[in-house]
């Protein structure tokens, strides 16, 4: 074990264990401004056990077997025990996570099946801006989920059922398949669709075949399954093609939309109703989960079975629980969709708890996502009030990453197609990691400006950083894996890098456990700037003695792999020279 938090924390429950008998009290260890890190467990056992603080901190610390470990043990304040690590140990440790293939983090011990469900767009619609966070967060989580042992299964929900597939399908026989229009629906799939919906919410009679259109559906005619199935083929070739250039895990295998729950519609919503938990209100079948209420007070409903004898994406989404727990036994499913979409998922959770659908030991969890702003606050759209087209908006982005790459200075001159590979990795990165980087739950605004410089939490900065440690090398004449120390501690600055190499483990733990990617963003800022300061103050190459210089290009090779493997993580691209 590597990570000194983990360490320390295992060697004070053990102290606790034989000084009080409470060898499952959590030991608080946190980073300190006074130490390495702090033992805060005193103050909460001195109520339980009715002590001081301090005295308990002093029998904890009689107790606490850390000289292996610890150069310094203090006790400060009302009780709180101030930990100083060991050079040699920090060293060491490092040295161990340098040798081994996966940076020291150990697969979990219990794995778990996790459903992450992500991107989720609707077919024959383009992916706007909106779908950005829900995909590239999503593909985030799963990525580091998977690399901590679990077992990661990925959902990409389309939505691809409902009124909107009888409406296109009607509106694409009165154009003809052929005709101008419906070629639309391979040139531009929002104007195909645009044009749908204009008709559907003026014309009254258009409006009423598309609802036949889709009973047609729902019911399996031959000839409406075959204009529905193109619509889906054509929007996995163009989901094929953005999922590619954002280098998103999504495959065709991963797609299990709306419609493959739609035979399991029909007894979710009767079984409901059989155990009276769904109860028809005006026409409809409804479940009014209990501590759920509208603007007048009433009860809120969770609409099953529409009084037309429909169904909704509630009832879809009661069928992919039972199916993902009854068939999948998942342990797990986390739902990376928009903040908007909250109060759904509160009382769909309600609701399949009421059937008992959805077991205590199955965790399901709504990985909130929030909107994406313009400079104006408000969701980022044209200037004319669309939704920004996705792939216009990566275009920008690399387009912009060129003229940024431009002004760096470079060792040695690209040629056109290194420069564009390089730059493409540039833009597309930057946008993916200012996106990760932000909490997922909140805001941000879209600042190309900011999120393509080389400086500051970017994912320019990190992707230069890592160049930067690699043009070491080319300099030196060496490769990475070839530096294999020892290491060995001199300088502050070695010292400040080595302990937050060793905090890997925890980052990728802790971002896992809570799905939120910006967790692992912050730990591989402050890695990259603790490597600037590193650089900064102890020469590699130029070092004092042949001993020194090993250990540092040891330092500068693991800071490069922690760094890869992190970003890798992120799905942002590391390129060899920037």
């Amino acid at each position: 074990m590597s990570d000194p938090q983990k360490v320390l924390t295992a060697r004070v429950q053990a102290a606790l264990g034989h000084a009080f008998g409470e060898p499952d009290a959590d030991p608080a260890i946190r980073p300190s401004q006074f130490a390495d890190f702090q033992a805060n467990v005193a103050l909460a056992l001195a109520k339980k056990l009715g002590r001081k603080p301090r005295d308990i901190a002093a029998e904890l610390v009689e107790r606490l077997d850390v000289a292996d470990v610890c150069e310094k043990v203090e006790i400060s304040g009302p009780g709180f025990v101030n930990l100083t690590l060991r050079n040699e140990w920090i060293a060491g440790r490092a040295q161990l996570m340098h040798g081994d293939e996966r940076l020291s983090v150990e697969p979990t011990a219990t794995p778990q099946t996790t459903i992450v469900e992500y991107s989720s767009p609707n077919v024959a619609k383009e992916m706007h801006v909106g779908h950005l966070r829900t995909t590239i967060v999503g593909d985030a989580i799963a990525r580091v989920l998977e690399f901590l042992g679990h077992n990661v299964v990925r959902d990409n929900h389309l939505g691809d059922w409902g009124t909107q597939y009888g409406m296109l399908i009607e509106h694409l026989l009165d154009v003809g398949e052929d005709s101008d229009e419906g070629m639309l629906l391979e040139t531009d799939p929002n104007a195909f669709y645009q044009s749908a919906r204009a008709r559907y919410d003026t014309e009254e009679e258009f409006a009423v075949r598309a609802r036949r259109r889709l009973v047609s559906l729902q019911a399996g005619d031959p000839e409406t399954m075959r204009h529905w199935q193109r619509l889906v083929d054509l929007s996995k070739v163009y989901l094929h093609t953005v999922y590619g250039r954002l280098g998103v895990t999504l495959t065709d295998d991963d797609i299990r939309g709306e419609s493959f729950y739609n035979d399991m519609l029909g007894a979710t919503a009767d079984e409901l109703a059989a155990d009276g938990i769904a109860t028809i209100s005006d026409g409809a079948l409804c479940v009014f989960p209990p501590g759920f209420t509208g603007r007048d007070g009433g009860p809120l409903p969770v609409i099953i079975r529409k009084s037309d004898g429909g169904y909704n994406y509630s009832t879809s989404d009661l069928a992919t629980i039972r199916y993902r727990v009854d068939k999948l036994t998942v342990d797990r499913m986390i739902y990376v969709v928009g903040s908007q979409q909250s109060l759904h998922f509160q009382m769909l959770f309600a609701v399949a708890r009421m059937a008992g659908w959805l077991p205590d030991g199955v965790r399901a969890e709504h990985a909130q996502i929030g909107n994406v702003l313009g400079s104006d606050g408000k969701i980022f759209r044209t200037r004319s009030g669309k939704s920004i087209k996705l792939t216009e908006l990566l275009d920008e982005a690399v387009e912009r990453a060129g003229a940024a790459f431009d002004d760096v200075p470079h060792e040695e001159p690209f040629d056109e197609v290194a420069r564009r590979e390089v730059v493409e990795a540039v833009g597309i990165g930057a946008v993916k990691y200012a996106d990760l980087s932000v909490a997922r739950d909140s805001e941000y605004v879209f600042d190309f400006d900011r999120m393509i410089s080389f400086r500051g939490n970017t994912g320019p900065y990190l992707q230069y950083a890592t160049a930067r440690i690699r043009s070491i090398f080319r300099k030196g004449g060496l490769a990475p894996e070839d530096a294999i120390g020892p290491i060995a501690i001199g300088h502050d600055a070695e010292r400040a890098l080595a302990l937050h190499l060793l905090g890997f483990g925890s980052a990728l733990e802790t971002a896992g456990e809570a799905a939120e990617p910006h967790r692992l963003c912050a730990y591989l800022f402050d890695l990259a700037s603790a490597y600037t300061t590193f650089y900064e103050n102890c020469p590699v190459l130029k070092a004092p003695d042949e001993d020194t210089r090993a250990s540092r290009l040891a330092l500068c090779a693991l800071t490069l792999r922690t760094l890869s493997k992190g970003l890798e993580l992120l799905g942002v691209t590391t390129p060899e020279r920037m």
